[in-house]
């Protein structure tokens, strides 16, 4: 809605409740002709500007749904029922300026991040300071941020530690801290000491900037369900006519179609919708879940089958180098140093993780010529005059010969479950670069919260190999895995779910746009600036959580049955008025002012889709400080649990008087660190997490392995203490080591199930 369109409808609104105000006491003055003529006066004005409205809109080939509303204004001044039209005049203006109220309150998220887009920066030239507008702003400038200015565009932390609010963007609300050589995104404000950077991306590709095109589609989009409404709204007209003339004609009083016409507006169909839509848009924005337009949002809630890539989405994309292995023509840090210099030149996690690990082994790496990437597969080009390929066993395989180190090596990666890149150098198999990449503690339970938001069937897409990608999907608890696939084979297999139903894409990379914009809803996973995966998503996830996608897929289903029951209730309740009118239960004064009412009852419904809803309360969480707690509580035990492990795969196999040694000195480290942390969890920590968590006793299992660790430490304590000091010890090793390996056991899966837990309750 443009300024003179709000002043106009507050102008009315004013003149309006004025003339009914002053003609009320005109009339309590018994000056009732004067009465008469002021709230005339009133409509009449009002029916121009509809009259005019209605001409417009026609010579545009649309029909208006107040040609009801100009009907029911010119019938009242024609059966001389002056208050009832002043009545109406007053409730279709106020009804404007309520829809203007809601639309803004509904728009407010994202309103403000449009209001703090920055549009300066402070950049250093010659050693001075200079204000230039952002646009001027290149990669390679050095900015000064002061304390509570917006980063204007995307960049790197130079010295020092910035404190950053970065709520405006995420939605989390307290501010985090970030190391120098970090990346510093547009748009979070800095909550700290004055810092300076270097700017990375220019402002029109910075991620703030991609954000406000975003939001701006997003005000001015309109959903396929709100047009859908508007043509119902319009199918209403000739309903209301045929009702109005067969009150008329049957009872022969005009007043009775007065009535049908004063409550037959369709405000119900006309506001709910898209109040609920925008409402629903700018809640996700408040999560920091971006949603393009209201299209998105509906087809997001009538989501059924899941699509998702593997790396960075399901896993947390923070890939580390296990090894680099050599085919035996150059040395490991040969083949790491191309491998390096070449996968400067793209984007993707796996390259990066390699130029990290060469770097961090202090290799010096040359400039790639000549490159050439195919997403999703590898790379190519010229590195220090030899031609190297880095990239999946498929890439590299198609272009070298066959050596049977390949077949060797891919049989260690099925049993150790890791995936790797294959390295070629001059047209030959020359190694491999082994990785790791742990799945998101976050994974099983978005998962499972997405199955609950209605999504039926979950599949994973990779180009990794088949083992690795069905170890990571079984504990994730995927459907499908669909390994070792191309880019084209991803596009196929998205093109064919769409033929079962409205499917999503989550993806996080650069290779994952064209799937993302192949499935009816791309979602992009903490995408960074204005990637090719972020203008190709629907919807873009500013936080790097994947539970955040099943939020969005929450929020959808609850605005789009939100809207529903608007329109429901509200035109149910409108034909209902209808009839009473038709059959002169209800008058048209009593008429216009229960419609107003259904029109208000309606609209503020459609605003719950700004709120997470009664069953959907936020779940308290954790502060920062308790979780960074909590975690180096959990990583001073790591070596604990290292030597419970260590001692139980090899217990059996050392002398006896070494074993004894080793059992001891485990029982007294058990009994000194482990046990105290455990009952204070028990004690203290859980009965804070309970009152955070849903259910009557949310952490029983977990406090029956807390009791499960008591008694096998008891055991272990008593075994130690019953030890004979002779070789007879030997009788004794096999129910030790089975007591051993038990507690190994489940300390693994205790220290996970509590990493996952805290990390659920992570208010970042």
């Amino acid at each position: 809605m443009n300024g003179l369109q709000r002043w106009l409808n507050r102008g009315l609104l004013a003149v309006t409740a004025a003339a009914l105000l002053v003609g009320g006491g005109l009339r309590v003055f018994h000056y009732g002709a004067a009465a008469g003529i002021v709230w005339s006066a009133s409509a009449l004005l009002l029916a121009v500007l509809l009259l005019v409205e209605i001409i417009i809109r026609l010579r545009r080939r649309e029909l208006g749904v107040d040609l009801i509303a100009l009907l029911a204004i010119g019938g009242a001044l024609l059966l001389a029922q002056a208050l009832v039209a002043a009545v109406i005049a007053l409730m279709l203006v106020g009804g404007r300026a309520l829809e203007e109220y809601t639309t803004q309150r509904a728009e407010r998220e994202l309103r403000l991040l449009l209001d703090r887009a920055p549009r300066s920066a402070w950049r250093y030239r010659e050693g001075e300071l200079e204000q230039v507008p952002v646009e001027s702003v290149v990669p390679g400038d050095r900015l000064l941020l002061r304390m509570g200015e917006v980063v204007p565009v995307d960049g790197v932390l130079l010295d020092g530690t910035a404190t950053l609010d970065e709520s405006a963007l995420t939605g989390e609300s307290l501010p985090l801290r970030r190391q120098p050589g970090e990346l510093v995104r547009s748009g979070v404000v800095n909550a700290g000491a004055p810092f300076d950077m270097t700017a990375s991306q220019p402002a029109a590709q910075s991620t703030y900037a991609g954000i406000v095109r975003m939001v701006e589609a997003a005000r001015q989009s309109r959903a396929p369900f709100t047009r859908l409404a508007d043509r119902y709204a319009l199918a209403l007209i000739p309903l209301t006519l045929l009702v109005a003339g067969a009150a008329w004609l049957l009872s022969g009083d005009p007043v009775r179609a007065l009535a049908v016409l004063v409550v037959a507006t369709p405000c119900p169909l006309i506001l709910a919708v898209p109040v609920a839509i925008v409402a629903g848009v700018s809640r996700c924005a408040h999560r920091g879940i971006l949603v393009k337009n209201g299209a998105t949002l509906e087809a997001l809630a009538r989501a059924r089958i899941l699509f998702f890539d593997k790396t960075g989405t399901l896993t947390g994309g923070r890939i580390s180098v296990l090894a680099v292995e050599s085919a035996g023509a150059q040395s490991p840090p040969q083949l790491l140093r191309l491998a390096g210099s070449l996968a400067q030149a793209s984007p993707h996690v796996v390259a990066q993780a390699v130029v990290q690990e060469a770097r961090a082994q202090g290799l010096a790496l040359d400039a790639p010529t000549e490159v050439n990437e195919t997403p999703g597969a590898g790379l190519s080009g010229r590195v220090d005059g030899h031609v190297v390929m880095l990239g999946g066993h498929h890439f590299v395989a198609a272009a070298t010969p066959a050596v049977t180190w390949t077949e060797v090596m891919l049989r260690r990666m099925a049993y150790e479950d890791v995936s790797g890149s294959f390295i070629a150098v001059d047209g030959v198999m020359a190694g491999a670069v082994l990785f790791a990449d742990q799945m998101r503690l976050e994974s099983p339970r978005a998962l499972r919260l997405l199955r609950k938001a209605g999504i039926g069937h979950i599949v994973m897409l990779t180009g990794d190999r088949r083992e690795v990608a069905q170890a990571v999907g079984l504990a994730a608890g995927v459907d499908e895995v669909r390994a070792e696939l191309t880019p084209t084979d991803k596009l196929a297999e998205i093109e064919q779910g769409r033929a079962l139903g409205t499917t999503l894409m989550i993806g996080d990379g650069i290779n994952d746009a064209p799937a993302l914009a192949a499935a009816d809803v791309g979602i992009a996973l903490g995408a960074h600036g204005a990637t090719a995966s972020s203008e190709a998503a629907g919807v873009v996830i500013l936080v790097d959580r994947l539970d955040r996608v099943a939020e969005a897929v929450q929020i959808a289903v609850r605005t789009r049955r939100i809207a529903v029951q608007g329109v429901s209730a509200g035109m149910g309740l409108s034909l209902l008025a209808m009839l009473l009118a038709a059959f002169g239960l209800l008058p048209p004064l009593a008429g216009a002012v229960l419609q107003e009412a259904i029109d208000m009852a309606v609209i503020f419904n459609a605003l719950r889709a700004l709120g997470a809803g009664l069953g959907r309360r936020a779940v308290p969480s954790l502060d920062t400080e308790q979780v960074d707690r909590l975690r180096e509580e959990h990583a001073g035990l790591l070596p604990v649990l290292t030597r419970v492990h260590m001692t139980a795969q090899g217990f059996s196999g050392r002398a006896p008087a070494a074993a004894r040694s080793e059992l001891v000195a485990l029982v007294e480290l058990l009994n000194r660190e482990l046990i105290p942390h455990e009952q204070e969890d028990e004690g203290e920590l859980y009965p804070q997490l309970a009152e955070r968590l849903h259910g009557e006793d949310p952490l029983a299992a977990m406090s029956h392995t807390h009791r499960e660790i008591f008694r096998l430490a008891r055991l272990l304590t008593r075994m130690a203490g019953d030890l004979p000091h002779d070789d007879a010890l030997e009788a004794s090793v096999a129910e030790i080591q089975r007591v051993l390996q038990r507690l190994d056991t489940v300390l693994s899966m205790h220290f996970a199930q509590e990493e996952e837990l805290y990390h659920n309750l992570d208010s970042r």
